[in-house]
């Protein structure tokens, strides 16, 4: 039983994996829209865990505002519509949120707004950081390092590298954290999550940054060393708390996964967690060395 489970497991994270890589390769709106239906596949799951505490998300509207944030982004990307109008998205849907509450029959509570803010927070601005990182080549982090782009060619390949490697990384902390945590981790890491240690933790935060330090050494990044073990400990870091926060969620709502859609994994959430706060926190890091 437990070896089928995971050849399931092996076999639904290998197929995910493919996937990623493809899109990730092509970029553009190819991994918009990829990355728009893991969104609204998250969300639901998302809402369906509030919902079992009992709370009354704005399911509906924060499904479409996390849609346009995502668009919005990609067009201004693209130079289509502007940088101010993207910012825009985030404010303006969150008091379209508060306003849909209000004209229920029942008004919203609270823990309605807060979840349903949280949920374009955290399934929707969060997210929209993938098609930053993807597209970093456009920021002033690479504007001080031209010398090492000869053609348009490579400048598009420095986004699509970069957002490898941060996958790579997280790949690597799940793994290192899983396989020496269950070899030889003792100490229980927190009460949300009882089967991870800090023994597994440290392993994979270690994992993450070897795999931090290779990844951008043979993608060809100009970046020193050094920057990238920073940036395999800050991966592994906000890798732990998405993981951990979805934990957190799973257990107020009484669930063991969110979902059932990936076999041996649970549900899109459940795979997705640790990379939600990683590309934002990565994007802006490199974005101030770029201007120091």
């Amino acid at each position: 039983m437990l070896k089928r489970f995971l050849n399931k497991r092996f076999s639904s994270g290998l197929a995910a994996g493919g996937f990623g890589l493809i899109v990730v390769t092509l970029g553009g709106w190819w991994f918009a829209v990829s990355l728009g239906v893991i969104v609204h596949l998250a969300l639901l799951e998302f809402f369906r865990m509030a919902e079992f505490t009992g709370i009354r998300p704005a399911t509906k509207t924060t499904l479409v505002a996390c849609q346009l944030l995502l668009l919005t982004t990609q067009l201004g990307i693209d130079g289509v519509v502007s940088d101010s109008l993207t910012l825009a998205v985030l404010p303006l849907s969150g008091a379209a949120i508060c306003g849909w509450l209000l004209l229920q029959p029942k008004t919203g509570s609270i823990a309605d707004i807060a979840s349903s803010i949280f949920g374009l927070f955290y399934l929707g601005y969060l997210p929209s950081h993938w098609l930053k990182l993807r597209n970093i080549n456009d920021i002033t982090l690479f504007n001080s390092l031209n010398q090492y782009l000869i053609s348009p060619s490579q400048v598009i390949n420095v986004g699509m590298s970069i957002t490898l490697s941060v996958c790579f990384m997280i790949v690597a902390f799940d793994i290192g954290s899983y396989f020496l945590g269950r070899n030889y981790g003792k100490t229980s890491l927190s009460p949300i999550s009882p089967s991870k240690t800090i023994e597994g933790a440290i392993g994979g935060l270690f994992c993450s940054i070897l795999i931090g330090a290779l990844s951008i050494k043979y993608l060809n990044l100009p970046i020193p060393t050094l920057v990238s073990c920073l940036l395999g400990l800050l991966v592994s870091l906000f890798a732990l708390v998405g993981d951990l926060t979805e934990s957190m969620m799973k257990r107020d709502a009484g669930l063991k996964d969110s979902g059932n859609i990936l076999p041996g994994h649970g549900g899109i959430l459940d795979r997705i967690d640790s990379y939600l706060f990683t590309p934002a926190v990565i994007y802006y890091v490199l974005t101030l060395i770029g201007k120091l």
